[in-house]
């Protein structure tokens, strides 16, 4: 493809976005600045609509992006375009109170969806990548108390658990002790040999009840628990009714089953991925394009909403906010 057909549709896709009509060669001639005629960018247009990259919607109107013309823009973006000054510090007042994980996950959600005016999907650090930051033995009474495992992302599980028989706070703070010098800084999956010679420390009544709460650390590390998907901004898409009326039902039960928003996020990375229509696998989507990317190895995140998008100004919004909560995560390990 030429260059100014490339510039041609970059302008096409702009003006559609941004005033939701079909454009026309005249209004490109007078507003992209182009510098050339409206029977060149006419002529450019119908090498456009050949290739199926525009289309006309119906007779006598200007032209709008295809899915493919979507894409072609979407791969032609050589680089992330920077948020300006005001953008960033919006971003970093908004999350910088943020006090724990849960805390932080809520207003990313909530800041991405306000943002990119689309329906925001953030995944929490999954614990299958995570490691033990430290173990939390709290004493309730003579024979029970609370397990709560901590890891490096911030994820907390506990559980409750009663003893078979009486325990005092020494003997807890000594096993205390001997389960975080063992384990901490170890991926869950090493928690279980880690903690095999342990037992063997004790004998009698106190081997018994170190038995019960070792095994149910055992039970918090290995288990599968499942993965945590929060979203916002639904709202949002009433803004593109237009685009998505004949899928809107669709979209909304979708988002409703965290089983398909973990699919949305699967395979994210470190680099921003764009979804375009069909290249979405979920059959509710095809009308909607997905933008994700992963943060700090342990999760994702991303935006999804019409075809009809502001993908440079939503790919970046999407990558920095997750480099801020990639460096959140780090700072708190």
């Amino acid at each position: 493809m030429q260059g100014r057909q490339l510039k041609i549709l970059k302008a096409i896709v702009d003006e559609y976005v941004a005033t939701e009509e079909p454009v026309g060669s005249k209004t490109l001639a007078s507003r992209s600045g182009l510098g050339v005629s409206p029977a060149t960018i006419r002529n450019e247009m119908a090498v456009l609509e050949d290739a199926g990259l525009i289309t006309q919607p119906h007779t006598s109107a200007g032209r709008i992006p295809t899915n493919k013309g979507y894409r072609v823009f979407v791969d032609q973006l050589s680089e992330i375009k920077p948020l300006s000054t005001p953008e960033r510090k919006a971003i970093e007042n908004f999350l910088d109170g943020a006090t724990d994980l849960d805390d932080v996950i809520s207003r990313t959600v909530k800041l991405l969806a306000q943002v990119t005016k689309q329906v925001a999907v953030v995944q929490y650090p999954s614990l299958v990548k995570a490691k033990v930051r430290h173990i939390e033995l709290v004493l309730l009474s003579s024979f029970r108390l609370m397990v709560i495992l901590i890891t490096d992302t911030g994820r907390v599980e506990q559980r409750m658990v009663e003893l078979p028989f009486d325990i005092t706070e020494g003997s807890l703070a000594d096993l205390h002790k001997k389960l975080n010098d063992k384990i901490a800084n170890q991926s869950l999956s090493n928690v279980a040999s880690k903690l095999e010679g342990v037992i063997n420390n004790y004998s009698g009544n106190d081997k018994s009840n170190v038995v019960v709460i070792i095994t149910t650390i055992i039970e918090m590390a290995i288990e599968q628990p499942e993965e945590k998907v929060v979203y916002a901004g639904t709202s949002n898409l009433a803004r593109a009714n237009q685009d998505l009326s004949s899928s809107m039902q669709s979209i909304l039960e979708a988002l409703e089953e965290q089983v398909v928003l973990l699919r949305l996020l699967s395979g994210s990375n470190s680099s921003v991925r764009v979804k375009i229509g069909d290249e979405q696998s979920e059959k509710g989507f095809k009308n909607t394009s997905l933008v994700t990317v992963g943060y700090a190895e342990v999760g994702a995140l991303g935006i999804l909403g019409p075809t009809r998008m502001d993908y440079a100004s939503s790919i970046s919004a999407v990558n920095a906010v997750a480099n801020y909560v990639g460096r959140f995560l780090t700072a708190n390990k």
